[in-house]
């Protein structure tokens, strides 16, 4: 029996395994499925299909704007570095004690303020050394030229031999080259009194002190006063791709091309000014090449060591086709834009982009003036797709929008 039993077990199992495999089981899920399955299907895949076909069919909601013809600058675009127009260190050119600084830091002094005074003492006592020495030599002088013009005279009578009037002309000689001797050390002596008055060479603004009032500073150590820059004009060095700089035509040498200096957020204008030079040699390591321009920077708006963003107008492009930084879109195959047809239908348009500066793109090819291109509403789109289009007034509804840009027939290609 249960030998019978476990056989009976075995059969069974097998049947259900069978069963499971083919679907037949004891009760028909397949009818289940048949008749239940199918209803709710039936049911609601009409629902759906409509309410797709209407999302499909809708017009979409855009803006657009028109492609204008305007005169466009062409910019060179790069960052330069601002230098001071002149920067000179004052310091001393003799030995001795500061007894007077003259300036204020910070403040503008003009050529031939005067900065700071060393003690001139000694100075104008070596000067005054020199001129007695110059005033004695030029005594002899006026006497051995006496003597000479004597000699002269009687050499005529036989008074004097000729032995002696020579020996007098000569030291004449001797002694006129020696007032020149006395008269040079004059003049540097006086030179050496000038220097203890320290003045401004140039035009500028001061800056921090760097020796006080009663130091005593050496000629030979070459020590810093103060720095004075001068700030009215001021320099700009713009490092830029030699490639660029070739193609904007500007060669190595004086150069004469507009030039305009914005803040960091490439939107505040600082100053305008002028290219001066183009360097005469390419840095072989970076390929680029320095240009040299300078700012009337009356408004102090740049300052030495400070960085701006510089514009340089290369050219004018006359009746340049443009549009709005918002209609142009990018994609695998480059920049396109929506372009609304007469039918209010759209489609995707490759163009190529020269620049984008003053919230305008400039176009080079295959735009018309006055076409519509769209400016909002561009995630719904596709080729051929019906808009509804609001040139002005407040903005359109917002669309439920995927994240990515749909492809467009000009990416398929």
């Amino acid at each position: 029996m249960l030998r019978k039993s476990l056989l009976l077990l075995a059969l069974l199992a097998f049947a259900i395994g069978i069963a499971l495999k083919f679907g037949v089981l004891p009760f028909d899920l397949q009818a289940i499925r048949t008749r239940v399955l199918p209803a709710t299907q039936t049911a609601t895949a009409p629902s759906q299909a409509a309410t797709s076909s209407r999302d499909a069919n809708a017009a979409v909601h855009v803006r657009v704007a028109r492609v204008r013809a305007e005169d466009v600058p062409i910019y060179l675009s790069g960052i330069g570095t601002v230098q001071a127009y002149n920067t000179v260190n004052i310091t001393t050119r003799v030995d001795g004690q500061i007894t007077k600084i003259l300036f204020k830091e910070g403040q503008d002094v003009m050529p031939g303020d005067v900065l700071a005074i060393i003690d001139p003492r000694p100075y104008q006592a070596q000067l005054e050394q020199q001129e007695a020495t110059l005033a004695k030599d030029q005594a002899l002088l006026n006497a051995a030229v006496t003597d000479l013009q004597r000699y002269q005279t009687l050499e005529k009578t036989t008074a004097v031999s000729q032995q002696q009037v020579d020996d007098q002309r000569y030291l004449v000689d001797q002694d006129r080259a020696q007032v020149k001797l006395d008269e040079a050390q004059v003049a540097y002596a006086k030179t050496q009194v000038e220097y203890t008055t320290i003045r401004s060479p140039i035009e500028g603004r001061v800056g921090i002190r760097q020796v006080d009032q009663g130091n005593i500073v050496y000629a030979a150590l070459n020590t810093t006063i103060v720095v004075l820059t001068q700030l009215r004009p001021i320099s700009v060095i713009f490092t830029l791709p030699a490639k660029d700089v070739a193609e904007a035509k500007l060669t190595p040498g004086l150069a004469n091309a507009p030039v305009t200096a914005y803040g960091a957020d490439d939107k505040t204008q600082l100053d305008r000014g002028t290219i001066d030079l183009v360097d005469n040699e390419i840095d072989p390591t970076t390929g680029t090449i320095k240009l040299k321009a300078s700012f009337p920077n009356e408004a102090l708006r740049l300052w030495p060591g400070d960085f701006i963003n510089g514009r340089i107008i290369v050219e004018i492009r006359h009746n340049g086709l443009t549009v709005p930084p918002t209609a142009l879109r990018h994609g695998p195959r480059g920049d396109y834009v929506w372009i609304v047809n007469d039918d209010n239908t759209v489609r995707a348009q490759l163009v190529r982009v020269r620049q984008t500066a003053d919230r305008r793109v400039l176009i080079e090819q295959n735009l018309r003036r006055g076409e519509r291109v769209v400016t909002e509403g561009h995630f719904l789109l596709e080729n051929g797709k019906h808009v509804e289009v609001a040139e002005s007034g407040p903005a359109p509804p917002q669309q439920t929008a995927p994240q990515a840009e749909p492809r467009t027939e000009a990416d398929a290609e």
